[in-house]
């Protein structure tokens, strides 16, 4: 067991190592579900029957009209997702809790040993209370908790699946590389097409079952986080 998880470490360090001087790579788009979204053509639904005056139509209801539909509708379609998070939060408790107990118990009767021993005991001893204990606890806590949040961030997402019942599943993510640090977003969820507005544009609030991650990897991120000895000890060590 001690051996294997030796081994682990050695070639998460490796792997590490091999990182060294260089900028974080880019995750891969393709093999993503915004790749396969893009590049598959959805069948349609169904082909209307082409008449000879709509060539000649001065009205066209496609998507590539001047007054066409151009939210995202279909697999394949981008859409941009507007987070706007202003967030705080209080909370404070205390608790208190405190018990005492006295018990007292006799054995006059055991066995007529009690007796016994009283004629042998020095001159107004007694075997009659020959067990006492006592116990007494005492506990209090309090704890609070404050909390604020505020991001501020735009993304433009993919529809990666039509749902049955119409709901689109969205996903986006965004990398942005400055010298050797690698900031990245990551958005998904699902949306009702009638709450993407004419924009194009749909809020964090609307989207059902939203996993918003934003964060960071490189040598600055490295050095904030605590080395992964310290974190084994942080979980084994019982204090």
């Amino acid at each position: 067991m001690y051996r294997l998880i030796l081994l682990t470490l050695c070639l998460s360090a490796c792997s590490r190592l091999t990182e060294v001087g260089k900028s974080p790579d880019f995750s891969p788009l393709e093999g993503s579900y915004q790749h396969h979204a893009m590049y598959s053509t959805p069948l349609p639904h169904d082909i209307p029957p082409a008449t000879p005056a709509d060539a000649s139509s001065l009205w066209s209801a496609n998507r590539e009209s001047l007054f066409g539909e151009r939210r995202a509708a279909r697999r394949g379609d981008i859409l941009t997702v507007v987070i706007e998070i202003d967030d705080k939060a209080e909370m404070s408790n205390t608790s208190g809790r405190s018990r005492a107990g006295n018990d007292s118990m006799g054995i006059p009767s055991l066995f007529g040993i009690p007796e016994r021993l009283n004629e042998k005991l020095p001159e107004g001893a007694s075997m009659a209370d020959a067990v006492e204990t006592r116990s007494s606890s005492a506990y209090q806590g309090q704890g609070s908790v404050s909390r604020k949040e505020k991001l501020t961030l735009r993304v433009a997402a993919t529809v990666v699946e039509e749902l049955a019942n119409g709901v689109l599943r969205i996903e986006g993510q965004q990398e942005v590389r400055v010298n050797y640090e690698l900031r990245e977003l990551i958005v998904t969820g699902y949306v009702r097409p009638a709450d993407i507005s004419r924009q194009n544009e749909i809020t964090y609030d609307k989207i059902a079952g939203a996993r918003i991650s934003y964060g960071g990897r490189g040598q600055i991120t490295d050095v904030q986080q605590p080395r992964y000895g310290q974190q084994i000890a942080d979980v084994l060590l019982p204090l």
